[in-house]
């Protein structure tokens, strides 16, 4: 596009004094240079930029302080303004080199003053510069918040993806239904293989047309209080298909402003069946072959006091009873299965691999002292005994007992030793609860005390001659002693 030329404003004589003031007026930042580009003067309207700018450019050549990249930016405007006296050179965006290592944003074009026979050494330019620090502030704003929407976008699409990789994977029938209209939005592979029809025609269908006739009015009540309450606990319904009795367990979301809700959706057994041998459903791991001690063993898994878990070789959860889903603040066991038992078992993440390898290896570990977590952030000190199960496949079958041990009275300590007196044994307990540092800390203070004992029975409580006997200061023994607890804080020193 053409430059538009500079129009002949009829302003009169102006003295040097209006020109000073105008060149003020018409620019954040002036400098007046000479011929080979040397700051001669600067003048700027705000006060914090003349400091910055007058204390380290005045009697400086323009492309020394500027950045390396503005450099040839600097050149090529001395150069414009060399070739053309009538007009300013375009604007270049310029950056300065500030000593607070910010760079200052600078929009810059240069004019000729004087007439071109004048001499070298009375040629004057004129650099008029408009500061950019606020609209580079801007650009990095709006570059911050791109980002921050692309991170968001990406957090978004990953959370997605976990969640369809979860209601495609779950063992459990889960279905979603639109909230005005109570039809099936969508449907998981375990609520397609559980009403026997094909996922197309499952979707869209109302949820009342998949229940017995006779529980569809228990079943709309169940909806109603999870729509006011925000979920509901499970109600026994039927299949309307063959009458197959389960559990109906409903809670409702809103998205954007739209209502949903979640069906989960567990079959029952028939009443008068026989009870299924572990290991012939729910992924539940075959402990016998005779039925009656099968159900014996699975009373037993179900109200032990205390939490009982199977996990394959990996550490992988197959069933958990009722008390290990009380630790775990959850109320299912499908909750727990198929994930890590280093979920809520230890207090680093090498102490359940170290569990692991040592019940592998000698096949079976006694009274192992961790941390459980649960949920919701409850942490209990636990003690674990485990052993590793032969099965068929070749492949041990890991059966961990938890025992919650936070209430058990701790030791009291010795009369005289103090709370730092602990034996090997107690030291050796820390190792996996307390960091080596601090480990080693204690043990300092330890034999500290031990050897500060010693030498006061040697003195027979001469302080002066245990301090010499120790090759410390009086000062420093006292110090010591109070630390330990050894003499009061009232004590004279004698």
């Amino acid at each position: 596009m053409p430059r538009a030329k500079a129009a002949k404003l009829p302003v009169g004589e102006i003295d040097a004094a209006t020109a000073a003031r105008l060149v003020h007026a018409s620019s954040d930042i002036a400098l007046v240079l000479d011929d080979a580009g040397t700051i001669l003067d600067v003048m700027a309207q705000d006060e914090d930029l003349a400091q910055r700018a007058v204390s380290h450019w005045r009697g400086r050549p323009w492309s020394q302080t500027v950045t390396v990249e503005s450099r040839q930016k600097v050149e090529a405007l001395l150069r414009d303004a060399a070739a053309s006296m009538a007009d300013g050179t375009r604007w270049r965006q310029v950056n300065h080199a500030t000593a607070e290592g910010v760079d200052l944003p600078m929009l810059y074009s240069v004019v000729r003053l004087g007439d071109a026979d004048d001499p070298p050494s009375r040629r004057r330019l004129l650099a008029f510069g408009r500061d950019l620090s606020a609209t580079v502030a801007l650009q990095r704003r709006l570059v911050e918040t791109q980002q921050s929407m692309e991170r968001d976008y990406w957090r978004f699409r990953e959370a997605e993806t976990r969640f369809r990789q979860l209601f495609e994977s779950s063992g459990e029938a889960v279905v979603v239904l639109d909230g005005a209209t109570l039809k099936v939005v969508d449907a998981n592979p375990s609520a397609k293989e559980l009403f026997e029809g094909q996922r197309g025609r499952l979707t869209g269908a109302p949820v009342l047309s998949l229940f017995s006739a006779a529980d569809g009015e228990r079943l709309q009540q169940a909806l109603a209080a999870a729509r006011s309450a925000g979920r509901q606990e499970p109600v026994r319904v039927a299949l309307a298909a063959d009458d197959r009795p389960v559990t109906v367990a409903a809670s409702v979301y809103r998205q954007d402003k739209s209502t949903y809700a979640l069906l989960r959706i567990v079959p029952l057994q028939r009443a008068g069946s026989p009870l299924p041998a572990m290991g012939e459903a729910g992924n539940a791991p075959a402990l016998t072959r005779s039925p009656a001690r099968s159900a014996l063993w699975q009373g037993y898994l179900e109200h032990a006091p205390d939490a009982l878990v199977f996990c394959d070789a990996n550490g992988t959860v197959q069933v958990a009873n009722r008390a290990f889903l009380a630790l775990a603040q959850l109320s299912s066991e499908d909750q727990v299965r198929g994930r890590p038992l280093d979920v809520w078992v230890g207090r680093t993440g090498v102490e359940v691999g170290v569990l692991m390898a040592t019940l592998r290896e000698r096949g079976s570990v006694a009274l192992f002292a961790t941390e459980f977590k649960g949920q919701y952030g409850a942490s209990t000190q636990i003690e674990i005994s485990a052993c590793a199960l032969p099965q068929d496949d070749g492949e041990p079958l890991l059966a961990f007992a938890l025992r919650d041990i936070e209430r058990r009275v701790e030791p009291t300590p010795r009369s005289g030793e103090g709370v730092w007196a602990r034996s090997p044994a107690e030291l050796a307990e820390l190792v996996g609860r307390t960091p080596l540092k601090d480990i080693v800390s204690e043990t300092t203070d330890v034999i500290e005390q031990m050897c500060i004992q010693a030498a006061l029975q040697m003195t027979n409580d001469n302080r002066a001659s245990a301090a010499q006997l120790l090759g410390l200061s009086r000062q420093s023994l006292y110090v010591k002693l109070r630390r330990f607890g050894m003499i009061g804080a009232g004590d004279v020193e004698i």
